[in-house]
């Protein structure tokens, strides 16, 4: 079955999370969650599958082990594609508020220096400003920084604010309108990830 569209009832599933995130209100209205997020979701990412590669949903529990928030559940609906490297490829997400689409770097650990190499060579350096000047106005650029400049690095380097990030991304919030509950999601959220595959192809290719 293709995507329709995310229904109405999707929202307010999450506007009621949001104001009860317990395990009562989830199990009085998991039928919903399977019927209105759930399942629109995977035929949303179905339909982007054959451009963007085989998608992942993530699960609706919170991991509370290390958390002093010990809410049950997510309050949004996400969904990954991975494009050939761990911690990078693009992402959708639904919550009350309505669709957040994004691509880019996700993860941290050895890639952090493998980053911070390619922002060290000129070529590839000016590759990534290059990159991140030529995206949509509507995208914002964000990630996990450091406060201050990395250990050694010094403080006339021509990347200074890039070399920073211990992740990167950049996506777009779209409110809820008359279009979220149509087939044209998918072309919203088809044209936002295209537009971000020059930062996540310049991700995979340096961070591998």
């Amino acid at each position: 079955m293709g995507f329709s569209g995310f229904p109405d009832e999707a929202l307010i599933f999450y506007e009621g999370l949001v104001a009860d995130n317990s395990k009562g209100y989830w199990a009085a209205n998991k039928a919903l969650y399977d019927s209105a997020v759930k399942e629109p979701m995977l035929a949303l990412m179905d339909e982007l599958a054959p451009e963007f590669g085989a998608p992942h949903l993530f699960r609706p529990n919170r991991d509370v082990r290390f958390s002093k928030d010990k809410s049950p559940y997510k309050t949004h609906q996400g969904a990954y594609v991975q494009a050939d490297l761990s911690g990078v490829g693009y992402y959708v997400q639904l919550d009350a508020e309505g669709l957040y689409v994004a691509g880019g770097w996700w993860a941290g650990g050895d890639q952090i220096l493998r980053y911070r190499e390619a922002l060290d060579d000129e070529a590839a350096g000016e590759r990534l400003e290059r990159v991140i000047a030529s995206l949509p106005p509507e995208l914002t650029v964000g990630g996990d920084r450091l406060k201050t400049r990395p250990r050694g690095a010094p403080e006339d380097h021509p990347r200074l604010e890039l070399l920073k990030h211990k992740s990167l991304h950049a996506g777009r919030r779209f409110e809820p309108e008359l279009w979220l509950g149509t087939p044209e999601t998918v072309d919203r959220v088809r044209a936002t990830w295209r537009s971000l595959t020059p930062l996540v192809d310049w991700l995979r290719v340096h961070l591998s």
